[in-house]
C-alpha cells in the first residue's frame, strides 16, 4: 500500500513492530519463520466503522449495548465500557485478516458517544486500544426520527435533529471556551463529564463521525461541520454518488457501506457499490465498511472487491480497507501499510483478498501469529 511491491519479499517483525522489509532477510534460530511463498503479504485489513463486540452476535437484546435510546444526546458515553472482546466476531475478524477496526455506538441518538480504534485480538479492551477517543458519533435522518419521533418525542423531524446537534455543539463549544478562559486567568473551573467529550472535537483531535445516508442529510452534516469549524467523516454516505462534487469540495472523507446489506430503509433505496468509485473519482478519500453486524465483518474484503468491480478499481479497493481507512481514522502512523516502525499487523492470503475464492492463510497482530490456516491460536 506504499507503492513498493517485492516479489519475492520478506517482512521481519520484532517486539510488535516491523523491523525490516527486504527482498531477502537472513534467517536465524531466534526467528519464527512463516513460509508465505506465492501468497499475498499485506498490511492487516481495517474496518473504519463497526459495532464489533458492542452489538454482539448471537446474544440478542442481552448482548446489544450499541444504543442508549433513552435520551437523544449522549456524548458522554464511551464505547470501551460496552465492547465485549470475547464476542465471537473478533475471532471471525482475525480469521479474515482484519487486524483493527473503529468501534462505537449505533445511530439511534443525535449524538451517541465516543468511538475507539482498536485491534481485533486480545481479551482486555485497555490492551487492544490504538486510539481513544477516536471520534464522536452523530446521526442524522431516519434512525433518530424513528427512535424518538415514533413515541411523540423530539426529534421527530430532520429539522429537530439538526437543531439538537447544533445545540449540543454550541454547548460543547461554550464549555471549551469557558474552560480555556478559566485556565488562562488562573480561575477555578468545575469540569462537567457530560461536556468533556466535546473538548477533543473542538481541539481538532477527533472528527464528528456522522451517520448520514441521504444526500440532504450528507449536506446537512457538512453545513453544520462548517458552521462549527470541526472535522467530519461521512459514514455510510449511501447517496453520495448523487453529490460527489459537493462532498469533494467539503474536503471531508467518506466511509461507505454497508453496501452488501438490504435496502430495508427508505434512505437506503439507492444503495449501490458504485458509490465508492464515483466519490473516489471526484477526489474524495474513501474507505469501505461492513457496519458490522449489519453486514458481517468477515465480508469486508468482498465489499471492497464489489466496489472495485463497480468502478473503484483494484488498487483503490485495497486501499479502501487498509491505508485509506487508517488515514481517515487518524491511525496511519501505526497501521494501514507495511513500513518499518509501524505495528506488525500483517495479513497473508493465497491471492487477492477481494476475490471470493481467496483464502486467508495467516494473521499477525502486534507481531504475534493470531491465526494460521493450519491451526489457530496465539503463538510467540
Amino acid at each position: 500500500m506504499t507503492g513498493l511491491n517485492l516479489d519475492p519479499g520478506c517482512v521481519l517483525a520484532e517486539d510488535g513492530k516491523i523491523a525490516e522489509i527486504a527482498a531477502r532477510i537472513p534467517e536465524d534460530d531466534t526467528m519464527h519463520v512463516i513460509d508465505a511463498c506465492g501468497a499475498w503479504t499485506m498490511p492487516g485489513l481495517i474496518d473504519a466503522h463497526s459495532h464489533l463486540g458492542i452489538t454482539e452476535e448471537r446474544k440478542g437484546k442481552e448482548g446489544d449495548d450499541g444504543n442508549e435510546s433513552t435520551q437523544p444526546t449522549t456524548p458522554y458515553l464511551r464505547a470501551i465500557d460496552a465492547i465485549n472482546p470475547l464476542d465471537i466476531s473478533f475471532k471471525t475478524a482475525v480469521r479474515a485478516g482484519i487486524t483493527s477496526a473503529m468501534v462505537g455506538p449505533g445511530s439511534s441518538n443525535v449524538v451517541g458517544g465516543l468511538f475507539a480504534f482498536m485491534k481485533t485480538a486480545g481479551n482486555r479492551i485497555d490492551d487492544m486500544i490504538v486510539l481513544f477517543p477516536a471520534a464522536l458519533k452523530a446521526a442524522l435522518g431516519e434512525n433518530p426520527k424513528t427512535t424518538y419521533g415514533s413515541n411523540g418525542n423530539m426529534p421527530s423531524t430532520r429539522m429537530a435533529i439538526a437543531f439538537m446537534l447544533r445545540e449540543a455543539l454550541y454547548e460543547g463549544a461554550k464549555y471549551k471556551k469557558d474552560k480555556d478562559s478559566a485556565r488562562q486567568s488562573g480561575q477555578a473551573f468545575e469540569e462537567q463529564i457530560r461536556l468533556e467529550p466535546f473538548i477533543p472535537l473542538f481541539e481538532g483531535k477527533i472528527p464528528l463521525k456522522t451517520h448520514a445516508h441521504r444526500a440532504d442529510d450528507i449536506q446537512t452534516a457538512i453545513r453544520i461541520a462548517k458552521e462549527f469549524n470541526i472535522s467530519l467523516t461521512l459514514d455510510h454516505c449511501t447517496e453520495g454518488h448523487f453529490i460527489p462534487e459537493q462532498i469533494a469540495e467539503s474536503g471531508f472523507p467518506a466511509i461507505v457501506g454497508p453496501s452488501i446489506a438490504s435496502r430495508n430503509k427508505i434512505e437506503t433505496q439507492f444503495l449501490d457499490f458504485k458509490t465508492v468509485g464515483v466519490l473516489h473519482k471526484a477526489g474524495v478519500k474513501v474507505a469501505v465498511t461492513t457496519d458490522h453486524p449489519v453486514s458481517l465483518i468477515q465480508y469486508l474484503p468482498v465489499c471492497a472487491g464489489l466496489a472495485a468491480r463497480e468502478g473503484l478499481g483494484i488498487e483503490e479497493g485495497l486501499k479502501s480497507i487498509t491505508i485509506n481507512a487508517a488515514e481517515i481514522c487518524r491511525v496511519s502512523d501505526r497501521v494501514g501499510t507495511l513500513e518499518v516502525g509501524k505495528d506488525a499487523d500483517i495479513a497473508v492470503f493465497d491471492g487477492n483478498p477481494m476475490e471470493i475464492f481467496t483464502k486467508p492463510l495467516y494473521t499477525v497482530i502486534d507481531g504475534i501469529l493470531r491465526y494460521s490456516v493450519d491451526e489457530s491460536g496465539p503463538k510467540s
